[in-house]
């Protein structure tokens, strides 16, 4: 009696258990039910013990491992970052910028999302944070700084009327007494900001090699920032970008560096005027005359007598132009196809509204280069031993 109690008792547990395992919800965690038969000794009112099997519901758990799937970078949901240094007018940048990222996404059928971040450092640091999806455009130091750092990657260079590169300019007031970069000692210096490749880094390297002490130094915020720093009166020299004007057409040769002055056009004896927001002289190249390149456009709409009251002292060494670089993890794949669409629409005039305005980058151009364009950037500084915080400003 006792023993067909006990098999009654066991089959209406296994049937319970069975009903709540079967019940329980499937999340990550799932409990999964076997059947296992094995002999046991059961007791029963007799003198000898009598092998039964007997069948029990064993519940066991199982972790299930559920993996989100990937979302494709370059969809709608993960954009392509570009980032652009804030070495212009940031509203310009953004407006370029999307201009830029709707004809890039129409060539490739890729998603851009645009953004200038605060500064070079604050560029390069989300660069090296998110290195699958991000696209900088940063200057040389920039970009040599990033490589070193993470193994960031150029992809392309800016191209200026035809030059893959350009110079940083010392610009003083027109009467200030200062003949040599010797005179700049103690002298109060302005700067785009300390990120600026031709606006500090390569002028500072430039100083520090010649022992050359400046006194206080303030970053005014971008190129245009910095001239007005010295049209104002509020610095003795100021730093920024230097490309070299273009001279009468009909002179069958451009401007060559070390020969010709950075303010050539001066010989024409005339003062610059602001035309279609161009800065000529003597009516332009097509007319004999000259255009101006050098930072200085970027204040001379609203203050048109800077290139009277403000001169070039000197020009720094070349510096390659510009790198459109890669994060370290980007698709080589889908980096080459960017750059293809880049140069394209460089050569086309939309770009005109976009990364080659006078009031964006300038630009005329991209071409496909690799790491070692950047080589003489690296020899600077090794040469100079400037760090990591002499090129940030830490």
């Amino acid at each position: 009696m006792k023993t067909r109690i006990s098999f009654k008792l066991l089959l209406g547990v296994s049937l319970l258990l069975f009903v709540v395992a079967a019940c329980t919800p499937q999340t990550e965690t799932v409990e999964v039910t076997r059947v296992v038969t094995e002999e046991v000794e059961v007791p029963v009112e007799t003198e000898v013990e009598v092998p039964v099997e007997v069948t029990r519901v064993v519940t066991e758990t199982i972790v299930e491992e559920v993996m989100a799937e990937e979302v494709a970078i370059g969809s709608e949901e993960h954009p392509i970052k570009v980032l652009f240094v804030p070495s212009v007018d940031v509203d310009v940048l953004i407006s370029s910028g999307e201009v830029l990222a709707d004809a890039l996404s129409e060539a490739t059928g890729l998603n851009f999302e645009v953004s200038v971040p605060t500064s070079y450092a604050a560029t390069i640091e989300e660069m090296c944070a998110s290195p699958e999806d991000t696209i900088g455009f940063i200057p040389a130091l920039g970009y040599v700084l990033a490589n070193n750092r993470c193994g960031v990657t150029a992809g392309a260079a800016a191209v200026r009327r035809g030059l893959s590169w350009y110079a940083s300019q010392y610009v003083v007031p027109f009467d200030s007494p200062a003949q040599t970069l010797e005179d700049l000692a103690g002298a109060t210096w302005c700067i785009p900001e300390f990120g600026s490749t031709s606006g500090y880094l390569y002028p500072q390297a430039e100083l520090l090699d010649k022992g050359i002490e400046v006194g206080e130094i303030i970053e005014a915020g971008g190129h245009n920032g910095s001239v007005l720093g010295v049209y104002n009166g509020d610095c003795d020299f100021s730093t920024s970008f230097f490309s070299p004007p273009l001279l009468p057409s009909d002179s069958g040769r451009t401007w060559t560096y070390g020969v010709d002055s950075p303010e050539i056009w001066r010989d024409a004896g005339v003062n610059p005027e602001v035309v279609d927001g161009n800065s000529i002289v003597a009516g332009g190249p097509d007319e004999g005359g000259y255009r101006i390149l050098d930072a200085r456009i970027l204040i001379a709409e609203t203050a048109p007598d800077v290139y009277e009251n403000t001169r070039i002292l000197a020009l720094t060494d070349k510096i390659p132009n510009d790198s459109i670089s890669f994060g370290p993890e980007f698709p080589l794949s889908m980096a080459n196809n960017i750059v293809k669409a880049l140069v394209d629409f460089a050569a086309s005039d939309a770009c005109l509204e976009s990364i080659c305005a006078e009031e964006a980058y300038g630009w005329t151009g991209v071409e496909a280069v690799g790491d070692s364009f950047y080589d003489p950037v690296r020899v600077l500084i090794d040469n100079i031993g400037m760090s990591e915080d002499d090129i940030l400003g830490g």
